[in-house]
């Protein structure tokens, strides 16, 4: 799994980068390893650290927009109906009623889709989060309890899609664009962080925020794989959240910050 393998003369576009692509140095193939072989059938990425996802170009006509719209649509039916393991251009261009030809003029592979998906997913979820977090109209750990209501919420409305793409995020993890967009939602983490225990040192901050991240998104996940009424998600995301804010305020107290701030 995610070995690298010898450069090849040439290969479609879908998955397997062609031995000319191998020759830059280039940048880089959102939580799991690169996969060699998904379901032992479809093609390998030629080097884990080095994908191909940027658009081949941005449609600048209303007319290619809305191709572009219609791909991403088929390919989100596609991964919601077949998986990742069937996931091919292929596919999403039949389902999009194109022809691979015009799907390749915008996405080399299909990491590149994949990854656009996430992208669009990534960039809806950070400004809802970012925007709970930067409203000091709120106190500090009424907007955490918040956050945790909304990303509780979302997880379990689109588990099945977060799913898919999760176990497609090894074909892009590692690429400069998704370290960005992921950067962007630690930032305004950190940001919180700084605010609600700007009395203690930076090294428990660090702690304390990696360990609510990573409590949040672990247990939130699981917690989204099994089929959940509206009250049990409220109900667990207000234990979370309960939880969260006891921590915290067991830190301020430590580190006199003030309870009211």
């Amino acid at each position: 799994m995610g070995e690298r393998i010898a450069p090849i003369a040439s290969t479609a576009p879908d998955g397997i980068i062609s031995a000319k692509a191998l020759v830059p140095a280039g940048g880089k193939l959102h939580d799991r390893a690169i996969i060699g072989l998904l379901a032992a059938r479809q093609p390998i990425m030629t080097d884990p650290r080095n994908p191909d996802i940027s658009v081949r170009k941005t449609p600048k006509q209303a007319r290619s927009a809305d191709l572009v719209a219609t791909i991403l649509e088929a390919a989100l039916q596609v991964l919601e109906t077949e998986g990742v393991a069937r996931f091919t251009t292929a596919r999403v261009a039949e389902r999009a009623g194109v022809s691979i030809g015009s799907l390749y003029q915008y996405f080399p592979n299909k990491a590149a889709i994949l990854f656009r998906l996430q992208s669009e997913e990534w960039r809806q979820t950070t400004d809802l989060f970012s925007g709970i977090l930067a409203d000091t109209g709120r106190p500090p750990l009424d907007r955490l309890r918040a956050l945790v209501h909304a990303f509780i919420l979302s997880e379990c409305e689109e588990a099945e899609v977060r799913g898919a793409l999760h176990d497609a995020a090894p074909l892009y993890r590692d690429a400069p664009e998704a370290k960005a967009a992921r950067a962007k939602g630690d930032r305004a983490f950190q940001a919180f962080m700084r605010e609600v225990l700007h009395d203690a040192p930076e090294d428990v901050r660090e702690v304390a925020g990696a360990l609510i991240l990573k409590t949040l998104s672990t247990v939130g996940k699981d917690f989204s794989e099994s089929p959940r009424s509206r009250t049990e998600i409220a109900a667990f995301a207000e234990a979370m959240a309960e939880m969260f804010r006891t921590y915290l305020a067991s830190l301020r107290a430590r580190h006199g910050t003030a309870a009211s701030d």
